[in-house]
């Protein structure tokens, strides 16, 4: 079993830049994939990027391509997304997502998920 904890979520004006982490236990991180996604209020949840195993490749939607970056530190257990340059379409919970055993970048389904984070960008 997989537990993901995210934080690093708030409160931001446009422009303005956050970075979310996501904690994760319980088995070997390092050979999973990861992702981020985020659910506005009355939308579907979304994908927003996604990393593979050994973080060498990334991949991102095009609404954050250049925007966001995501990283992993495999020796923390840790993924980040940075968020620059925010805008208020942003405006989402972010969620922080594992699968097993793929080496690639990967877009779902996801195995294990986290409890989300608010982010809020103002205008």
């Amino acid at each position: 079993q997989v537990q993901l904890v995210e934080s690093g979520g708030g409160l931001v004006q446009a422009g303005g830049s956050l970075r979310l982490t996501c904690a994760a236990s319980g088995r070997t991180f390092s050979s999973y994939a990861m992702g981020w996604f985020r659910q506005a209020p009355g939308k579907e949840r979304e994908f927003v990027a996604a990393i593979n195993w050994s973080g060498s490749s990334t991949d991102y939607a095009d609404s954050v391509k250049g925007r966001f970056t995501i990283s992993r530190d495999g020796a923390k257990n840790t993924v980040y997304l940075q968020m620059n340059s925010m805008k208020p379409e942003d405006t989402a919970v972010y969620y922080c997502a594992a699968h097993p055993s793929i080496s690639r970048t990967w877009r779902g389904p996801y195995n294990y998920w986290g409890q989300g984070t608010q982010v809020t960008v103002s205008s």
